[in-house]
């Protein structure tokens, strides 16, 4: 005879799973009936039209509808823009740009039941696609069967994506789709700083004040950095720097920023972050490291091959670590912006509708009206 706890528990089991059933089929059900959707699309060097993709799939198991909503556009995104392709990948016309996404979920696949429909989300733009041995110790980064959001399928700057549930944060109320968009930039920077094990009152170089290198500077000094030296040759960034809390802020073409790390420091930085990607920018940045000092390039080279100063770094017996976006540091990310710790609105200077995103990326790529960062919403 059968217990009455077994009973229970059994009724149990079949309620969950009728709830279950009953967010899919509600949210399913509220989904527009299929059409194109629209879709911002890179068409040739320097020229972004709209057009459409075909309308997604229904969600699967443990699978989101995501209405996207807002995307900011990356140094990254730029490389495409201008040149056609990043970091040896060549930009496959017509594609859709875009890793920094925001929106809402429209629908809600079988084993979805802590979503529903309008729940606002941050996009982890990074799906694993099967586990190896990089992502079970702790490299997500780095698996080897991936895909990314503006490379190997299409990018942020359209309508709708399918989601694993695993790649979406909800977010807390008061938080705006800015916010939520900026979480993937910042994740990055926070990989960077574990990457180059910054400790309370060590000294810091930013060499490159765009986004990424402004959001170094940013947690350099809520991490308690001694000194903060940042470079560029972009005036309104460089005020920017300042007022992120850089100790000094220098125009590379009239200053040396190895000159003014050595003045304040002594002997050089125990933490550079090459924001840049440039050669002179690199090697700059070894040279403004102290001995055993610790390097990470984040901004991406438009070449290959960049010569290096290897006897300088040897010299100081440099750690060097060349970064591949963030690291799982998502959740951190959507922290620090959540207490107010790091705000959106200091980073993001600009915002366009989908369809002027030509003029998004123009200014964008012309330093214009004071740009820091422009978010692209629809």
């Amino acid at each position: 005879m059968r217990s009455v706890a077994g009973a229970e528990r059994r009724a149990e089991r079949n309620s969950v799973d009728y709830d279950g059933f009953w967010i899919c089929a509600a949210s399913l059900l509220a989904r527009p009936f299929p059409r194109p959707m629209n879709a911002l699309q890179l068409v040739a060097p320097q020229r972004l039209e709209m057009g459409v993709l075909p309308d997604p799939p229904d969600p699967g198991p443990d699978e989101v509808l995501v209405r996207l909503r807002a995307s900011g556009v990356c140094g990254s995104d730029m490389h495409a823009f201008s040149e056609g392709g990043i970091a040896g990948t060549d930009a496959d016309y017509p594609c859709v740009l875009g890793h920094e996404p925001s929106g809402e979920v429209a629908a809600v696949g079988p084993g979805v039941t802590d979503l529903s429909p309008g729940a606002m989300v941050a996009v982890e733009p990074f799906i694993v696609r099967a586990e190896c041995e990089f992502t079970r110790s702790g490299r997500q980064n780095l698996a080897l069967t991936h895909e990314f959001f503006g490379r190997e399928i299409a990018g942020a700057l359209r309508e709708y994506a399918v989601l694993p549930r695993r790649n979406l944060m909800p977010m807390p109320d008061g938080m705006t789709l800015g916010d939520a968009a900026f979480v993937e930039p910042l994740a990055v920077l926070l990989h960077s700083y574990e990457l180059a094990q910054l400790r309370m009152g060590e000294a810091v170089a930013v060499l490159g004040t765009g986004p990424i290198g402004l959001i170094a500077v940013a947690l350099a000094k809520l991490a308690g950095a001694s000194v903060i030296v940042a470079a560029d040759r972009i005036e309104h960034r460089l005020q920017r720097a300042r007022k992120l809390g850089a100790d000094v802020a220098v125009n590379v073409d009239q200053d040396s920023p190895i000159d003014a790390v050595m003045d304040l420091t002594g002997c050089g930085a125990h933490v550079v972050i090459d924001a840049a990607g440039k050669r002179e920018s690199i090697n700059n940045a070894i040279s403004c490291l102290r001995p055993g000092g610790r390097m990470v390039v984040v901004g991406i080279p438009s070449e290959p091959a960049v010569p290096l100063n290897l006897w300088t770094a040897l010299d100081r017996e440099a750690t060097i670590h060349v970064q591949k976006r963030s690291n799982g540091n998502d959740h951190d990310a959507l922290d620090l912006l959540k207490r107010g710790l790091i705000r959106s609105e200091d980073i993001i200077s600009h915002r366009f509708p989908l369809e002027r995103g030509q003029e998004a990326f123009e200014t964008m790529a012309e330093y214009r009206e004071g740009v820091i960062k422009p978010l692209i919403e629809w």
